[in-house]
């Protein structure tokens, strides 16, 4: 059993954002894995999908029962091996995991931010990462890699800061999300508002809009599965009864396993941080502020690997080949794989076998290349 430690940085200048205000202060919360080298070269960023946070890999007490997000992919002889490699990852802007967000003390007034909390992007998140990256003395990352979210932030971090990095891994994410993804965005944020103990965002000395945000987990959820999938562990099967109930109480398996998702949720996340997140999420499209994904490539990192998977009908593999015929006429080392999965979009944290030779092997050129 592998121990970490949370770390946080503090930012007390904080950043200018994308909407034009200065916020500050900011407070980072990250772990790490690994040693840095003498030279610094072998650092990577992991960094997090929607609902993920600094912790990636390993345990935080000998208690815990379950390890970071992505343990299977991140320790000592894994694809991201903390033998030979720095691993870093943070929780983002906006979060609710121990990095600055509307659920954080405003020190204005002494009181959580809420909706008083500004409007973020991607790119504002990658910005708080750089400052991190900057503070722990590293000038060029080896690689900066995620999935969904965390895709959307490794292909930020190309187009803004390619001299930082020598190369982006990005797994099941896009660069700009379809009119069908910001549907089930604002289906979600609805669920949350509706609820009537949202309060306009005021609910921290009170009750949660706990059944909105289950709601919104639930319709999330769904998306990142496939029919396949569902079909496969489901079916039409009843959850513990022999025939239909005839009322309106769950009486199908899925139902039930949806009722609790939702209501895992929302012991971990908060309702604000949700609708924040899901807003940068929409908001991010890196060929309307280039022109063309071409020309946004054009002055990027210069190497990438790109995986789709087959079943992910969220951000499905024609979207992941459309990034890479842009990577291809900018004239950048792009590399890319349509795995076969029936998990769908959530092939990129359950499939880890099949991506983990992949991302091993292009880790260990680039580093021959660095």
């Amino acid at each position: 059993m592998i121990l970490v430690t949370p770390n946080d940085a503090v930012f007390d200048d904080g950043i200018e954002l994308d909407s034009g205000k200065r916020f500050a202060p900011i407070s980072v919360r990250y772990e790490t894995y690994g040693t840095l080298d003498w030279s610094g070269s072998n650092a990577v960023l992991i960094v997090h999908a929607f609902s993920g946070d600094a912790h990636a890999a390993g345990y935080h007490t000998v208690e815990d029962r379950y390890p970071g997000w992505w343990n299977e992919m991140i320790g000592p002889g894994k694809p991201f091996d903390t033998n030979r490699y720095f691993v870093i990852c943070s929780n983002v802007l906006g979060g609710c995991q121990g990095t600055t967000g509307p659920g954080s003390i405003d020190p204005a007034t002494g009181a959580p931010y809420a909706l008083t909390f500004p409007v973020i992007t991607i790119n504002d998140m990658v910005k708080v990462q750089k400052r991190l990256i900057d503070y722990l003395g590293i000038n060029r990352l080896l690689a900066v890699a995620g999935g969904s979210m965390g895709g959307m932030q490794a292909l930020e971090w190309a187009v803004s800061y390619p001299e930082s990095i020598a190369s982006a891994i990005v797994l099941a994410s896009t660069s700009r999300l379809t009119a069908q993804g910001i549907a089930f965005d604002a289906v979600g944020r609805n669920a949350i508002t509706s609820d009537p103990r949202w309060n306009h965002g005021n609910y921290y000395d009170g009750e949660s809009p706990a059944r909105g945000l289950a709601i919104a987990r639930m319709l999330g959820h769904i998306t990142y599965l496939s029919d396949e999938s569902m079909g496969e562990k489901f079916g039409r099967k009843l959850q513990e009864r022999a025939a239909y109930g005839f009322d309106f109480a769950d009486q199908f398996a899925v139902e039930s396993y949806l009722e609790y998702q939702g209501g895992k949720f929302v012991d971990r996340f908060d309702a604000n941080s949700y609708i924040y997140l899901t807003k940068a999420m929409d908001y991010f499209d890196i060929s309307e502020r280039f022109g063309t994904l071409e020309a946004a490539f054009a002055q990027g990192a210069d190497r990438y690997l790109v995986i789709s998977f087959s079943s992910d009908w969220l951000y499905p593999p024609y979207q992941s080949k459309e990034m890479v015929f842009a990577m291809m006429k900018a004239g950048k080392d792009a590399s890319y794989a349509e795995l076969t999965s029936p998990f769908g979009h959530d092939s990129f944290l359950l499939e880890t076998e099949q991506q983990g030779r992949m991302i091993e092997s292009f880790l260990e050129t680039t580093y021959a290349k660095a």
